[in-house]
């Protein structure tokens, strides 16, 4: 479903992204975990097309994402790691709004709302403003609005800060649905614990270089750790 191949990214002379390829299949959560830059935002950026690549190429559903910008992104729904939306605007608003964007018949956008809003228990917050909206609830609302054009790729990036508990346990289970029926994830967080529980395969990334690639048991062997290990332990000793 997503193919990121040999892309490199230059801001200036510093090289944020050197050399990343991996790809995603269908129904696969592919997570993308290192330390603060990285490069995984500018890596997310890229594959939504906010970036373009110094050099390389991004590919979604075999369809190069330069070239063909907006039919590979009808075909992605993209939660950003700050949900940024207009102040004036209410939640019920964002989602119409959202769902006309993406070409929803008009006849099903505001069927579809109260659907949207039932996932998280949104009712009855939906004609507040975005600005009154706690940081929780603005990442509800994006999660929700990012899903609601059934797209077949989720690029996540830090989808469970400021989510409380019961929140964060939804926002997993959407996403293990998701994936369950045919959706492909890139997920992108520093929370290790999330990345353990519902990845299919783990990149580690370091100083913009994809250094190690696999599934959680492939990973503890490529560190030489015990088959209890946890990512967290893989991580620092990757990392």
């Amino acid at each position: 479903m997503l193919k990121v191949q040999k892309i490199t990214k230059l801001f200036g002379k510093k090289k944020a992204v050197n050399g990343v390829s991996f790809e995603i299949n269908k129904g696969e959560i592919f997570s993308l975990i290192g330390p603060n830059s990285s490069g995984k935002t500018t890596i997310v950026k890229t594959i939504t097309g906010l970036l373009r690549p110094t050099s390389g190429s991004v590919e979604i559903g075999g369809i190069d994402v330069a070239k063909f910008p907006e039919k590979t992104k009808a075909q992605v729904g993209y939660i950003p790691d700050e949900p940024t939306v207009w102040s004036y605007m209410t939640g019920e608003e964002f989602l119409y709004f959202t769902q006309a964007l993406f070409g929803v018949p008009e006849s099903k956008r505001k069927a579809n709302i109260p659907k949207l809003l039932k996932i998280f228990k949104l009712q009855g917050s939906e004609k507040d403003y975005f600005e009154d909206y706690s940081r929780g609830n603005r990442q509800k609302f994006s999660i929700v609005a990012a899903m609601s054009h059934d797209p077949k790729l989720l690029l996540i990036d830090e989808p469970i800060v400021g989510l409380d508990p019961t929140g964060a346990e939804i926002a997993k289970n959407i996403f293990l649905e998701y994936a369950k029926k045919g959706g492909s994830i890139l997920l992108v967080t520093h929370t290790l614990s999330v990345a353990q529980e519902i990845s299919n395969r783990i990149g580690i990334l370091k100083d913009g270089k994809l250094r190690a690639v696999g599934t959680l048991a492939e990973l503890r062997r490529k560190a030489g750790l015990a088959e209890s290990a946890s990512l967290e332990e893989v991580y620092m000793k990757l990392a």
